[in-house]
């Protein structure tokens, strides 16, 4: 289940990428280099920070062909995938859950301390968002809006949580995914996030 997951959530982060370009005003390559580096930034910067060669996407090209056709495609509806706002913020969240999830994965099967395996999980989970938003010139919105990043380290103390605890595997996962969910939703509905930090230097003479 987890995989099909994972397709549709590098595919939504893809269209999300692409949209990023777009109103950068970016042409093709820009387009497809934004898609893919948004779909699949997280899990490179995880595999190279934990030495986990050859990374993920080396080894599936399927998965460059997904994000690139999606990015591209994302070209053609543009103009009217503003109604499809609602089901890419549920896409977004599932694929945040799915990332966290199969980084915490990665990192225990390369047996990193807990709070190594939690750190793999939430930069697999917000890292694509944050390179996106960076090399469109944007503040990364995942440290900005409601809650994100935290509902990734949510996720991922849940999940080794439960693990610890010795629940099944697939109960775990249901639990996990759909805690995870639940909060990131209502944190959209309800506009939850942390308190901000807002400091401005005054000089006084």
């Amino acid at each position: 289940m987890l995989l099909y997951v994972y397709l549709i959530a590098i595919t939504a982060e893809a269209m999300s990428g692409a949209l990023a370009a777009g109103r950068r005003n970016m042409d093709m390559f820009g387009v497809s280099l934004i898609a893919f580096i948004t779909a699949l930034g997280g899990g490179t910067v995880r595999d190279i920070l934990l030495a986990n060669y050859p990374i993920n996407w080396t080894q599936h090209p399927p998965y460059i062909y997904t994000v690139i056709a999606a990015g591209l495609l994302t070209m053609l509806i543009a103009r009217v995938m503003h109604r499809l706002k609602n089901l890419f913020l549920l896409l977004d969240a599932m694929g945040l859950i799915a990332f966290t999830v199969i980084g915490c994965d990665v990192a225990l099967r390369l047996n990193y301390p807990t709070v190594v395996v939690v750190m793999a999980g939430i930069i697999t989970g917000i890292f694509g968002g944050i390179l996106r938003d960076i090399l469109c010139s944007r503040t990364p919105q995942v440290l900005r809006q409601e809650l994100y990043a935290s509902v990734s380290l949510l996720v991922a103390l849940l999940y080794l949580g439960l693990m610890h605890l010795g629940v099944d595997h697939d109960i775990n996962l249901l639990a996990s995914f759909s805690s995870g969910l639940a909060l990131r939703l209502v944190a959209i509905r309800w506009k939850l996030s942390l308190p901000t930090f807002s400091y401005a230097e005054r000089w006084y003479h």
